[in-house]
């Protein structure tokens, strides 16, 4: 998992880093990552945004989770061609890599 934020110095504080540390998943923090990483972050939360947000209107927190659940796991990653991989899913792509 990787954190990402760009909200500024206090995520990057040792009290954050202690935190992450704490936890049982493994988490990285992008600020060590290049700028590149931080431009796919950005356009996957802009393709979200217009692709699915507001299309969906959520009664619960419940629904908001599985609307956005359905869309990354079973579209996004299943069905929508991404341009940058060649026209293929991130499955395909996953696929692709595991067997090379």
């Amino acid at each position: 998992m990787i954190l990402h934020s760009d909200r500024g110095s206090q995520y990057t504080s040792e009290s954050v880093e202690t935190l992450i540390d704490q936890q049982d998943v493994s988490i990285l923090q992008s600020h060590g990552f290049s700028c590149y990483d931080n431009a796919v972050t950005e356009s996957f939360f802009h393709t979200l945004k217009t692709e699915c947000v507001p299309v969906d209107h959520y009664d619960t927190r419940e629904d908001g989770h599985c609307s956005l659940f359905d869309y990354i796991e079973v579209f996004y990653n299943r069905q929508r061609r991404h341009s940058s991989l060649g026209y293929r899913t991130p499955c395909e792509m996953e696929e692709l890599f595991n067997n090379t």
